[in-house]
């Protein structure tokens, strides 16, 4: 490839699906506000490229391995914390898990990718208030997705599409029984929200608060690491 068609390409990113028909109201609404006035009309091109930056789709290279936890989102991981998977699923096991919470803001890719190769073998959708995502209550309170995916081990992975003080709309194209690879596209939330992800008992995270995370990229954790966990639940 011609490095003038190369760097053309890096900067021209796909734009998801979902983000043309926004895109195109924006668009229509600038046209608008340069009939009206000239520098309104500038305004408008600027929130719709803003528009265009929000629903982009990069490409992203994903490790190869069966026992790597990815990201399923960009963003900061604002809390690691540890809790049972939600109670939405009804799984008899509520002993508590590592849940790694990673917060998008309007400027982050808004695509979620799946964290591992595995299928979805529980789903729950819960309505819900719209707080600040990053507040550990958002788990509890906001509107969110749960799916509960299993990988060929019979290992169980939660992860949590969360709903944010400015999300309106989570989006989810996978449901039970879907086949997901580690670094596949499965949703997206519009416009500032947060993913969680359950790790399964013993297995501990490879990232710290503070942290900014690739989707499809960044390694949370490797379960080929796990640790022991005696009856009380606590990990030696």
């Amino acid at each position: 490839m011609q490095p003038g068609k190369t760097t053309l390409k890096s900067v021209l990113v796909p734009i998801n699906s979902e983000g043309w028909k926004f895109i195109a109201i924006f668009a229509a609404v600038t046209v608008i506000l340069f009939l009206i006035a000239q520098p309104l009309g500038w305004i408008g091109v600027i929130l719709t490229l803003w528009c265009a930056y929000f629903f982009r789709d990069p490409d992203r290279i994903t490790p190869i391995s069966d026992d790597l936890v990815i990201a399923p989102a960009d963003g900061r991981i604002c809390m690691i914390s540890q809790a049972p998977l939600p109670k939405e699923l009804e799984l008899q096991d509520q002993s508590p898990r590592t849940r790694i919470s990673i917060f998008m803001n309007v400027f982050n890719v808004h695509v979620n990718r799946s964290p591992i190769n595995g299928e979805i073998v529980g789903e729950a959708y819960v309505p819900g208030k719209f707080v600040n995502a990053e507040l550990d209550k958002a788990s509890e309170n906001n509107e969110r997705q749960i799916l509960l995916v299993r990988d060929k081990d019979g290992r169980d992975f939660g992860v949590v599409q969360i709903a944010g003080l400015v999300a309106r709309r989570i989006l989810c194209d996978v449901g039970r029984g879907s086949i997901l690879k580690a670094g596949e596209r499965f949703g997206l939330i519009r416009f500032g929200s947060r993913v969680d992800v359950y790790l399964p008992a013993g297995v501990e995270p490879k990232v710290c608060v503070g942290q900014l995370t690739v989707a499809g990229e960044t390694v949370l954790a490797d379960v080929a690491q796990t640790v022991a966990v005696p009856a009380t639940g606590e990990i030696r």
